[in-house]
């Protein structure tokens, strides 16, 4: 997990590329909580790549920009994230050339492998890449290509200015006179100087990207329970890969208790699995995490906060999320507390983003007809990127921790189209219990408490206590006589006296009425 930025340019002299390596030295400045333990950048050709790391794989061996001989000395990539399967692609590329592993890799950092996938494949074989990654690869002849992950996992934007490509990993790192051209660089997609914007995944038709689409409907509910245990097993079985401690968000509620059982059954003997919470005291959060750890054995940390405490925190977090919108906000302030306490122990958290969004988890789901239920659940997981994963993105990495999201994997994504419809809405008559996400509550029986299993859904700023304190100090984010008065050029009216409040922080943070006028996008739902 890393901070990326580049520098691309149309008309390089060498008066120029010295302007260029400023102004990308300044991008990585911005950066620098994204990649703490380390910093390095590199003039390839007309491009510039930066990177601040986050070391978690190949500790020694895996600083970026990084190259490797054997493929092209000339050719170097800065990359965010983790590539779930890259060992799987270092044995089946070694055993294709008949030679050991050492004598094809340089290092054994998973982000090699985007230079020997683009080696061997081209840009069309990007989409073997498993995982949460963004990428920027360039070469000394003047070809560049980034590339993104299928769900948006990883963060990147890019923006034109003055003949130059300007990418970064967060919009706060370009200068404030590109900041009106930024625009979020599309998931699934990779971009080449010599191609253009290329789509690479289909998640709606062929999620796995193999070209086989989706397979057959199940055909009993046993067939699915085993089928998506089996999933979620091995995705959180791929990430917990890491050279540094793994550990895991734990709520209390269904999701984030299942990925914790699931770690706990695959932890190595001796190897100790730390779960984090945050929540007001008292709160149902807590409660309930508290049971969950207990039952599973973890090394259970809390994060504790007052009313204080989340105003306090609520403008870094506006700044940090990027974003202004009320819903985002409430649930970033927990992730952010907990971020700040789970970085004091770990590198690495798994959480249990994305299962609402996989088997119909939200109320607001419930009374929907089959037909509609898909295009929603659908367009739910397409839209995450620039909401709960940019919320979760953020948090973790404002404090040099990196997020993991199992439930988002391509595999379990296939597993969830393969289950009826019908199975996933509410109150059916063959379900134990009238629940959302009862499907995949079945498929874990055993695994959790009973009524673990079954408690309801809250979402985390209200499970965590931190809804009830917005509303009880909203008056304090903007005087009465404020209201229904003040407007941020370029941005939507506010809804409400606290939002009115996050867009002003929003809007100083990102400099000046150009940077609004674009940026209102990337912030609202």
């Amino acid at each position: 997990m890393c901070g990326i930025a580049a520098v691309h340019d149309r008309r390089p002299t060498p008066e120029r590329l010295e302007e260029g390596r400023a102004i990308g030295r300044r991008m990585l400045d911005a950066l620098h909580h994204r990649g703490p333990d380390g910093r390095d950048d590199r003039q390839v050709g007309p491009t510039w790549l930066g990177h601040t790391r986050l070391s978690i794989v190949d500790l020694a061996g895996g600083r970026q920009p990084l190259t490797c001989e054997a493929v092209s000395g000339s050719r170097w990539v800065a990359a965010n994230g983790e590539i779930y399967n890259h060992a799987d692609l270092r044995a089946r590329f070694a055993a294709e050339d008949g030679v050991a592993e050492d004598a094809l890799f340089a290092t054994h950092s998973d982000s090699e492998i985007v230079l020997h996938v683009l080696d061997r494949l081209g840009t069309d074989g990007l989409h073997r890449l498993k995982g949460m990654w963004a990428a920027a690869v360039a070469d000394e002849d003047g070809g560049l290509v980034l590339g993104r992950d299928p769900l948006g996992v990883k963060p990147l934007y890019w923006a034109e200015h003055d003949d130059r490509l300007l990418v970064a990993s967060e919009i706060q790192a370009f200068p404030a006179e590109a900041r009106p051209r930024v625009e979020e660089f599309p998931p699934g997609h990779h971009w080449s100087s010599s191609d253009g914007l290329v789509p690479f995944a289909d998640l709606r038709h062929d999620p796995l990207g193999d070209g086989a689409g989706i397979g057959p409907v199940f055909t009993t509910r046993e067939e699915a329970h085993e089928a998506i245990r089996e999933s979620v097993v091995e995705s959180v079985r791929a990430r917990m890969m890491a050279d540094v401690p793994v550990g895991v968000f734990l709520s209390g509620g269904l999701d984030s208790s299942i990925v914790a059982a699931v770690m706990v059954r695959l932890a190595e003997p001796g190897q100790v699995i730390r779960s984090f919470a945050a929540g007001t005291p008292g709160s149902p959060d807590l409660v309930a995490a508290r049971e969950v750890a207990a039952y599973l054995g973890t090394e259970h940390h809390e994060r504790v906060y007052d009313d204080a405490d989340v105003l306090e925190a609520l403008p870094e977090v506006v700044r940090t999320i990027e974003s202004y919108e009320p819903t985002l906000v409430r649930s970033a302030v927990p992730n952010h507390l907990l971020s700040a306490l789970a970085a004091q122990h770990v590198k690495v958290v798994l959480t249990g983003e994305g299962a609402d969004e996989l088997f119909a988890g939200y109320h607001h789901l419930r009374d929907l007809e089959p037909e509609a239920l898909a295009d929603a659940l659908v367009e739910g997981i397409e839209v995450l990127h620039h909401l709960n994963l940019q919320r979760a993105d953020r948090t973790s990495m404002a404090h040099g921790l990196e997020a993991r999201v199992p439930f988002l994997s391509r595999e379990l994504l296939e597993t969830a189209q393969r289950v009826p419809l019908a199975w996933k809405s509410l109150g059916q008559d063959h379900q134990a219990r009238a629940q959302e996400k009862a499907i995949l509550r079945e498929a874990f029986e055993g695994w959790l408490p009973e009524h673990v299993l079954w408690r309801r859904k809250e979402q985390f700023g209200d499970g965590s206590g931190t809804g009830a304190v917005m509303a009880r100090q909203a008056a304090a984010f903007v005087p009465e006589e404020e209201w229904g008065d003040v407007r941020f050029e370029g941005l939507p009216p506010a809804r409400s006296r606290e939002e009115l409040g996050y867009q002003r922080v929003f809007a100083e943070h990102l400099g000046g009425t150009r940077a609004e006028q674009v940026l209102g996008r990337f912030a609202t739902v």
